[in-house]
């Protein structure tokens, strides 16, 4: 997967500036250079992180009973997908309604397939930068685990951009992870790795990023003025535990996902600002794993849901 071109439906096909294109491999994973110089973000763009975000989200319809849009929507002809990643829900939606243009916006284009709906129009941009697209022109604005790309300082005009965006009476829709473990039996304690992870996670970002946004959904979206909100933590399973079969279904299909989350997350944040080395690094991923994967501990990031709806008058 080799980033191209980024289309621009008013100015037609422009290409990709190369400072956007080069690459640099940290301990065996390719990243962005352009993103990790100016600490945009800080996840591997190979093809093992786009294969990881295709499995989270085959997890995603899995929880979300493959419902794409979450709130009544009625007729929907131009999306906006804010740090579209792998494509993977924005290509969905486009394939499942060709009549509909669906803009996604991301910061790398290494990790965009190849083979794309017509109506897919990727744009390669910063979702930190203020938006330029032009009021009241969007009927849908997507916004998913985002949250270790928005730099701390930009969530408040983040939400009121999308506002501005869309048009009055549609709809915005947020989805973020919180990766700070939780047991649902209360057997992770500060002794488990997994929590080790979790802390040290947040430890790394913190100074650039704000990794407890999720949890704020509901406070940011009133915030910037939107209506009609709802909110909602789903506890998701790192493994396939508990009595209920969706659940240990969804963990089940979730275990890979975040057995390969662990290392994507640490490797360049605990080594490049935390100063950790590789093999404290490694140490670390491989306990948080075998915890991760212990059915007894019941594991489970807590998985925030927003949506809200921009004021018809």
């Amino acid at each position: 997967m080799n980033p191209g071109w980024s289309r621009d439906p008013q100015a037609g096909t422009t290409a990709v500036d190369d400072r956007y294109v080069q690459l640099t491999t940290i301990h065996g994973r390719d990243y962005q250079k352009f993103s990790i110089d100016h600490g945009i973000h800080m996840v591997p763009v190979d093809e093992d992180e786009a294969d990881r975000l295709e499995a989270q989200h085959r997890v995603c319809n899995i929880v979300f009973d493959g419902r794409l849009f979450f709130p009544p929507v009625g007729p929907i002809r131009s999306v906006l997908d804010c740090g579209y990643g792998a494509a993977s829900w924005a290509a969905e939606v486009a394939e499942n309604d060709p009549d509909c243009t669906v803009i996604g916006v991301d910061i790398s284009l290494h990790m965009k397939p190849d083979d794309l709906p017509d109506n897919f129009i990727p744009q390669l941009d910063d979702i930190n930068r203020p938006f330029t697209f032009d009021a009241n022109s969007f009927d849908f604005v997507h916004s998913r685990f985002v949250a270790g790309g928005i730099n701390r300082n930009r969530w408040e005009t983040y939400l009121q951009d999308i506002k501005k965006i869309l048009r009055p009476g549609c709809w915005v829709q947020m989805v973020e992870l919180y990766p700070m473990c939780q047991s649902d039996n209360g057997s992770i304690t500060d002794n488990h790795a997994l929590r080790q992870w979790s802390q040290t996670y947040s430890r790394s970002i913190d100074e650039v990023k704000d990794p407890r946004a999720p949890l704020r959904l509901e406070a940011m979206l009133a915030g910037a003025g939107f209506t009609d909100i709802e909110t909602k933590m789903i506890p998701l399973p790192l493994c396939a535990w508990g009595e209920d079969a969706r659940q240990r279904r969804i963990g089940q299909a979730n275990r890979d996902n975040i057995q390969r989350l662990l290392s994507s997350f640490a490797i360049f944040p605990f080594t490049r600002r935390l100063g950790m080395s590789i093999e404290v690094v490694h140490n670390l991923i491989n306990r948080a794993r075998a915890d991760a994967a212990n059915a007894q501990l019941k594991p489970y990031f807590p998985l925030y849901v927003g949506i809200g709806r921009k004021p018809r008058a």
